[in-house]
């Protein structure tokens, strides 16, 4: 994107070279999310104890609280990635950050997405593979790049 300098002689134009996230950082990042959504899931136990007695009632209950358990790993996410620019508390940790594939900024539909397609059976053996594209990136188009690695180089155009 061209930037007129101070003095108007000269206009800089920024290129940035994204480099997508490790397989590794991208195991981190579902690890760490899936440690902090457990930590919260059981601090919403301990406040609200009723839920407790669902659990043990039967084979229904136990389906409302995994459905309910998967809405609230959903909301979760969606909250964080909308709220954050693309980041989650693995993505804070590990430096990296979800981007469209133009690499412009998610909108909240797009983080909304990208939370119910994680909703989907096995999606998280999609990003097996290499370099890893796990179908809530490739159904979204969006990528995690490696905020370390990511380079953004400045060119002088006359």
């Amino acid at each position: 994107m061209p930037i007129v300098n101070n003095d108007s002689s000269l206009l800089t134009e920024f290129e940035t070279t994204y480099v997508k996230a490790s397989a590794g950082k991208r195991f981190a990042n579902y690890i760490i999310d899936l440690i902090f959504f457990y930590i919260f899931l059981i601090g919403g136990l301990v406040f609200f104890p009723g839920l407790f007695s669902l659990i043990g009632r039967g084979s229904t209950y136990e389906l409302l609280f995994q459905l309910a358990a998967l809405l609230f790993f959903v909301v979760l996410m969606f909250v964080q990635e909308a709220l954050f620019n693309g980041k989650t508390i693995g993505k804070f940790i590990t430096k990296t950050r979800a981007l469209k594939d133009d690499g412009s900024k998610m909108s909240a539909g797009v983080a909304l997405g990208r939370a119910f397609c994680r909703a989907v059976p096995f999606e998280p053996f999609s990003a097996f593979g290499s370099p890893p594209n796990p179908w809530h990136d490739k159904w979204t188009k969006t990528m995690v790049i490696d905020e370390k690695q990511t380079t953004e180089l400045s060119i002088n155009i006359d």
